[in-house]
């Protein structure tokens, strides 16, 4: 048995791309930035925050949703799988490219900054899920994990 899975949750460092091809079908192309919080060791050594870069490809009805909703710097919960691929670019160099196959987005900000309502897609034929989602339901208590030294009231 095998497992390719990945769930992210980030903000968008540009509109999609989005191409056409001859028989309508569409596909997006976007960046999405996930970032690591810094934080000190017991040393006093500050480990500064890490931001990764993903390259994120949706096809189909992804495609035109992202085309619609999707703007720079959209909190997005993305889920999918990791796909390689290889390619030679216009000089003859062969290139390797690591991409998010999203198969799921949904957007991830509370209240309506930017949208009237909670917008949801998948590629799924399953009933979508429209409910909004809690940030908080996501998001790990870092203030809690600050110290380098485990409780001393684990049961082992």
């Amino acid at each position: 048995m095998s497992l390719n899975k990945v769930i992210l949750i980030g903000r968008t460092g540009k509109d999609p791309e989005i191409r056409y091809f001859d028989s309508n079908s569409a596909v997006a192309n976007f960046s999405l930035a996930t970032s690591e919080r810094g934080y000190k060791l017991a040393n006093g050594t500050e480990v500064p925050e890490r931001t990764e870069w993903h390259n994120v490809v949706a096809y189909r009805e992804l495609a035109i949703f992202a085309e619609k909703w999707i703007k720079k710097g959209s909190l997005l919960y993305v889920e999918g799988k990791i796909r390689y691929r290889t390619y030679v670019d216009n000089t003859g160099v062969r290139r390797q490219v690591t991409e998010i196959l999203a198969e799921k987005i949904n957007f991830f900000e509370s209240g309506s900054s930017n949208r009237d309502e909670s917008r949801t897609s998948q590629t799924s034929s399953s009933t979508q899920d429209t409910t909004p989602l809690a940030s908080s339901s996501f998001v790990r208590d870092t203030a809690k994990e600050e110290s380098s030294e485990p409780p001393s009231d684990l049961p082992f």
